[in-house]
């Protein structure tokens, strides 16, 4: 049984990932399917694989730790069309923006799903018509 919980747009899944995710400098020289990225490691040495992955998990060490936003969206905007996990410690709070900067999902562990409700999250699944500019705009 797995401790975390994958949260889209529609709720609270189970993963539906079935190959292995391993570390960018294993993944890079394996030519991996899927890798996953610590909020300090540099997007440039992702550029030539872009083309060949098929996931990216992006780290949160810590809910204060927006860097994984800004990975996020430098990676959507050097072309990577796959897809885009944010992992670790991110808040129902932040889903809008982790949606707004590029990532499809947030997984996180039993534990912060028990303290912050399937509601919590879907309350934040209209990302694109709760944004400050879209609200400016009308």
């Amino acid at each position: 049984m797995s401790n975390t919980v994958l949260v889209t747009d529609e709720g609270f899944a189970g993963d539906t990932w079935s190959g292995e995710i391993v570390p960018l400098s294993e993944g890079v020289a394996a030519n991996a399917a899927a890798v996953d990225l610590a909020s300090h490691e540099d997007v440039v040495a992702l550029a030539p694989h872009l083309s060949s992955l098929q996931m990216i998990r992006i780290d949160f060490p810590s809910f204060a730790d927006g860097r994984g936003f800004t990975l996020a969206r430098r990676l959507r905007q050097m072309g990577f069309t796959g897809r885009l996990r944010a992992r670790g410690h991110v808040l129902a709070d932040q889903y809008a923006m982790a949606r707004r900067s590029g990532f499809d999902e947030v997984e996180i562990d039993t534990s912060l799903a028990a303290r912050q409700p399937q509601e919590q999250w879907l309350f934040r699944a209209d990302w694109r018509a709760h944004d400050y500019q879209a609200r400016l705009r009308a």
